[in-house]
């Protein structure tokens, strides 16, 4: 089982992604979209994602919003793997 990030490393580790928060206890991000079709079209991508990780966000959509919230059910909180998943996000968002 992979462990939760220390105070100090997850600290060390939102560096690598600036634009996620930590709330509750989740890696969280908001992305607004044009449209609905590109906001599902992204959690598309993002789906193909989770599953290559085998990491599953909670997530929500609203016509052409999408908020993602990253944590390791298994391991109670926030592990690498959870910020490995931000940053694989953060890149579908830069590849556009």
């Amino acid at each position: 089982m992979p462990s939760v990030l220390t105070p100090e490393q997850l600290e060390a580790r939102l560096a690598e992604i600036p634009a996620w928060a930590v709330v509750d206890g989740t890696l969280t991000r908001s992305f607004t979209f044009a449209d609905f079709s590109a906001a599902f079209g992204f959690m598309t991508r993002v789906a193909l994602v989770a599953e290559q990780l085998d990491h599953h966000p909670d997530w929500s959509n609203s016509w052409n919003r999408v908020d993602i919230a990253i944590a390791s059910h298994d391991a109670g909180g926030i592990t690498d793997r959870c910020v490995t998943f931000a940053a694989r996000v953060d890149a579908l968002i830069a590849a556009g």
